[in-house]
């Protein structure tokens, strides 16, 4: 795959052009963009995937499900459906697609979870629907110009920040690197625990953040016990089990249960892979299956993996938490 990107190098240039001159488009007003009277937050990257949206938006939700009537609006990648769904107790994650299924699976009593891959009308119906939101989060959407959201969150990882890649097809960005200066707050993720006030520092200055965009620093914070619909087990007392990946970027998962010192297999799918029949024949021949909560979701339902399949949660954790909820709240109240 690698040599493959590197062959395609000579049509980086034609993809820089051709998505530069879309953002300029949209910079200059001959592409229109809708704007709204309520607050519309935008999470997302420049690079394709791997960045950490989803535990970004559930921390979202938890920060502002009390404080507004709230919605999370996704593409629904992967889905079978087309068009606006939104969800109900019978909708299934291949309806739903991935990340949104989880959104609903665990916050269902207090947000709505809605997709539509035309932003725009995924908004409209929102507002027309009974109980209709007050703030809206989009979901992977910072490409998706045909909506000006109030508040842009920009993600980029430790380990590869936007700076350090190109565009497709050899590097992994959708949009050039200039693309950073729509964000409001552009938020470090996948950092080490221990990240010093230097390294910091020196990152905000390789970003050459603007003087309206505030940087912030997360890092993933994981359970101690792994668990599914009817137990739990604590890490300490897991014994070999096979690890199932279906994510863009399983290296961070990796390391920390290497840390932990547990013993395990790794099957590493690609990103959103959509498990066969066969695949789940083979995978309910294992004692026992650990993976992540996304790819738990679109497992859980099956039988014959229903007592051996678990997932391990995790959390973002934003140092200086504080300021950057602040930031958030003020504009949903401004």
């Amino acid at each position: 795959m690698k040599l493959i990107r590197r062959l395609l190098f000579p049509v980086v240039p034609i993809y820089y052009l051709v998505t530069w001159f879309r953002n300029l488009a949209y910079d200059k007003g001959w592409k229109s963009s809708k704007s709204y009277d309520f607050p519309v937050i935008c999470v997302g990257n420049l690079s394709a995937g791997g960045t950490g949206k989803t535990p970004m938006v559930e921390y979202l939700i938890r920060l502002l499900k009390d404080k507004t009537n709230l919605a999370t609006l996704s593409r629904g990648y992967g889905r079978k459906t087309k068009g606006f769904l939104l969800a109900e107790d019978n909708v299934t994650a291949t309806e739903l697609g991935d990340e949104p299924f989880q959104f609903y699976h665990k916050f269902k009593d207090e947000i709505q979870v809605a997709v539509d891959e035309n932003r725009q009308h995924g908004i409209a119906q929102l507002t027309k629907i009974c109980n209709s939101p007050l703030t809206i989060i989009l979901d992977d959407a910072y490409q998706h110009r045909k909506v000006t959201a109030g508040f842009n969150i920009l993600l980029t990882t430790f380990h590869n920040l936007f700076v350090d890649d190109i565009v497709l097809p050899t590097g992994n960005l959708r949009e050039p690197r200039s693309g950073y200066k729509r964000a409001n707050v552009i938020v470090v993720t996948k950092c080490p625990e221990t990240i010093s006030q230097e390294q910091q520092e020196a990152i905000v200055l390789k970003l050459n953040a603007k003087s309206y965009q505030n940087v912030f620093f997360s890092y993933i914070s994981y359970a101690d016990f792994v668990l599914n619909n009817s137990s739990k087990i604590a890490l300490k007392d897991l014994p070999d089990f096979t690890l199932v990946t279906g994510i863009a970027n399983a290296t961070p998962f990796v390391d920390f249960l290497n840390k932990n010192t547990l013993k395990f297999n790794h099957l590493a799918y690609k990103d959103h892979y959509n498990f066969t029949a066969n695949d789940i024949k083979k995978l309910s021949e294992l004692d026992l299956i650990v993976t992540t909560e996304k790819d738990y979701m679109r497992l859980k339902d099956e039988s014959l993996l229903k007592d051996k399949l678990y997932y391990l949660p995790i959390q973002t954790e934003i140092i200086n938490s504080e300021a950057f909820d602040s930031l958030i709240n003020k504009y949903i109240t401004a």
